[in-house]
């Protein structure tokens, strides 16, 4: 598949960070996966998100790229936690939830237009015979 444009590789980042946060509160109602139908819903969530971050990371800086899927799935878990599982919302969690949101815009905001860091394919293939000189 070629490599996304930086504006689509942003956008499949976010849909990748939501389902993470899918997949993570599908943990907690798949019940330890002892419920057939979240613990699929979770499973499916799971690599569809793992697979756009693949994705995005073609395009964009690894570093950001993770750091920002984590951060949306780990913000979006803490939300749906205290609106959904009825988890805490202390003033201390919601200035760590508001800093964890800043993070994921100053990385944003500060990351280069492509990633300079992808693997180059002009390396040397390790199935290509090697010239030895007699």
């Amino acid at each position: 598949m070629p490599t996304l444009s930086t504006t689509t590789a942003w956008l499949v980042l976010v849909v990748a960070g939501l389902l993470e946060t899918g997949w993570a509160i599908g943990l907690k109602y798949s019940e330890g996966f002892t419920r057939p139908l979240p613990s699929a819903l979770t499973i499916v969530a799971l690599v569809a998100s793992m697979w756009l971050l693949g994705m995005a990371a073609k395009t964009l800086p690894i570093g950001t790229a993770y750091a920002v899927w984590v951060g949306i799935g780990a913000l979006g878990a803490a939300l749906l936690g205290w609106r959904l599982l009825d988890e805490p919302m202390t003033l201390a969690r919601v200035i760590c939830l508001a800093l964890l949101l800043a993070g994921i815009i100053g990385l944003k905001l500060t990351a280069p237009s492509s990633s300079s860091s992808a693997p180059s394919s002009s390396a040397p293939s390790s199935s290509a015979p090697s010239s030895s000189a007699p």
